[in-house]
């Protein structure tokens, strides 16, 4: 995956335990609504994971999707049941809609199930670090200047990701693994480069003018975790996506930030942030990529 270290060693399954335990996790971009949201291996990790805040940082839902053709199967449904009822039974939720699932910022402010909705939100960590959370669309300067090239682009995206369907079937065919052509494609593109580059550095910057430490986003699906070469450290951390990846990130009770991949063997850490013993700010990942959350959780 474009974006992320790969491990050294992956976690222990979460089937040989009884959770994943975090402080915090948050996930992005699922895209319910589309054929290619993994819903079931989404459902997988939360029925696993433990946390006692859970931020759904934008495009869960994919309105833009859904408006031009239905299509939801009981897997995506599944999903939505199981957030409701975490937030009845008493993990904290907070829904922040990005731009495919806008159609809920009307609603910021209210709770649907015992599921707060709002245009952002700032989370501090057991080290004290502030971090602001904000699905990243309104600092999308396609979006913002030139919204019929956004909706191009999305038709484009869907477009490589049915294609990539056909030869990632024919990759599996030959043994060989998943391989991602837009991420590809995002990589090459100097343009699509330079945008990314862009999205965050205008992000830590309304961070830091939050008076936070970081900043915890999605919206372009490609999952990072890392300082900012701004001066200030400042975090940049986002979640990745639920389409072509499956990644999340998570804190721990010591108020560790690390960036998470779900496989079909758990989870494994692809990057991680350590407070600093002052707990105002984060520091960049220290050479030992593998720590498992769930046991930071179980003290």
């Amino acid at each position: 995956m474009a974006g992320v270290d790969r491990p050294t060693a992956p976690l222990p399954s979460p089937r040989a335990r009884p959770g994943l335990a975090v402080r915090a996790a948050w996930i992005s971009d699922v895209h319910l609504g589309t054929r290619d949201a993994r819903a079931a291996a989404l459902l997988d990790m939360l029925e696993t994971l433990r946390a006692g805040t859970l931020y759904l940082v934008g495009d869960i839902v994919d309105g833009w999707q859904l408006r031009k053709g239905w299509y939801w199967p009981a897997s995506h449904d599944r999903v939505v049941q199981h957030l409701l009822r975490r937030a009845r039974h008493g993990t904290h939720v907070v829904f922040v809609p990005g731009n495919h699932d806008e159609f809920l910022r009307p609603y910021a402010g209210f709770a649907f199930g015992a599921i707060e909705i709002r245009r952002d939100a700032v989370h501090t960590t057991a080290a004290g670090a502030r971090l602001w959370v904000t699905h990243g669309d309104a600092f999308d300067a396609v979006l913002l200047h030139a919204a019929w090239l956004a909706h191009l682009g999305d038709a484009l995206y869907m477009f490589s990701l049915r294609l990539n369907r056909w030869l990632n079937r024919l990759r599996a065919l030959t043994g060989r693994p998943y391989w991602s052509l837009s991420q590809y494609l995002k990589g090459r593109v100097k343009n699509a480069v330079s945008h990314i580059s862009r999205f965050e550095t205008l992000l830590a910057e309304e961070a830091r003018r939050h008076g936070c430490a970081g900043v915890v986003c999605g919206h372009i699906h490609r999952a990072e975790l890392r300082p900012c070469d701004d001066g200030a450290g400042t975090v940049y951390a986002n979640c990745g996506d639920w389409v072509e990846s499956q990644t999340f990130l998570a804190e721990d009770e010591d108020g560790r930030l690390l960036l998470l991949e779900w496989t079909a063997e758990g989870a494994r850490e692809l990057r991680r942030h350590e407070p600093r013993a002052s707990g105002a700010a984060l520091r960049p990942p220290t050479p030992d990529l593998v720590h498992a959350p769930e046991a930071a959780g179980a003290r």
